[in-house]
């Protein structure tokens, strides 16, 4: 049974993971037990569902305070510049994505606080990895200012564990699929853009080539996986830089296919922008075989099934 006594702060709880992860961790530990927080204004789906304060993570007394005034026992940071949109201002995504990490990573290591989630990313891996069943341990040599920070990421959350103990987890998410909330500036945002389009204009035109694999996950299963994570014993944690997990993988041409076994009429075309070279530095399938045997990683969706229900879903909101 989850601990009652918790107190849990979620940071960019306004983002595509935040808001689903922290109103599952709300039905887990109780709503006055997950604070959210962010710079933006709180989410319509967040509203009224339990505590929310606005956080500038940069600013780590003000972090600090906040951690003390409301005894703060975990911290889950997802505040963060994703890919294509740190390509467009790298030194900003390098500050935003590395300060706030070493902020809640020293926080935590003076406070004690038992717990730390921070995401990584398959951006990690470059041109140079294996791209089918990228192993857990491989060369790394990202080419993105997001991968970068991330791979940076992944070492200190490493180094904080074995210098300092603290018990810090993390995984590298596939691109990740909701209906509930818009994707965030990522080159896996197709993925998601595809659906809407589907549903409003029965068209879309995707911004990566036809044949172009990436792993993938639907957001029901990224976010069974972290909270899945965090409630492991930490003896079953062997892996404290940041854990493979997958789930499917397919192409732009593959989801459409599946789109047009519901939708015929539904239509794709393609124009490729600077995403397309991102996306071709990175994986097409992972192996998440660590993850599986630590701690029983298991998805549940797989494209058929994700692909009837964000359709369900979607067709409701229309």
């Amino acid at each position: 049974m989850p601990n009652r006594d918790e107190k849990i702060l979620v940071v960019g709880a306004c983002g595509q993971i935040g808001v689903e992860l922290t109103l599952q961790l709300r039905k887990i530990y109780g709503e006055g037990t997950v604070i959210a927080s962010d710079l933006r204004e709180e989410h319509q789906l967040l509203k009224g569902t339990g505590p929310y304060v606005s956080l500038d993570i940069l600013n780590k007394e003000t972090f600090h305070v906040l951690v003390l005034r409301y005894n703060i026992t975990q911290v889950y940071l997802l505040a963060a510049l994703l890919s294509a949109t740190a390509e467009k201002n790298p030194l900003l995504a390098w500050n935003i994505n590395m300060q706030s990490l070493l902020n809640v990573l020293d926080v935590a290591k003076e406070e004690n606080l038992k717990k730390v989630y921070w995401p990584s990313s398959i951006a990690v891996f470059g041109p140079s990895s294996p791209k089918e069943n990228t192993p857990q341990h491989t060369v790394i040599e990202p080419s993105t200012i997001y991968g970068i920070t991330k791979f940076a990421g992944e070492r200190w959350c490493e180094y904080y564990f074995n210098r300092y103990k603290v018990d810090v987890r993390s995984l590298r998410y596939p691109g990740l699929i909701s209906y509930k909330s818009q994707p965030g500036g990522g080159t896996t945002d197709y993925a998601v853009e595809i659906f809407h389009d589907a549903v409003r204009h029965n068209h879309y035109t995707s911004f990566l080539n036809a044949g172009t694999f990436l792993p993938m996950m639907y957001m029901p299963d990224a976010i069974r996986a972290t909270v899945e994570l965090m409630q492991a014993d930490a003896s079953k944690i062997k892996v404290r830089s940041s854990y493979n997990i997958g789930a499917m993988s397919f192409s732009p041409a593959g989801i459409a296919d599946e789109i047009k076994k519901h939708l015929p009429e539904f239509v794709i075309d393609y124009k490729k922008d600077n995403r397309q070279q991102i996306a071709d530095s990175w994986p097409r399938s992972i192996d998440d075989s660590e993850a599986k045997n630590d701690w029983g990683w298991q998805p549940e969706y797989d494209l058929a099934r994700m692909t009837a229900d964000m359709l369900q879903n979607l067709k409701k909101g229309i």
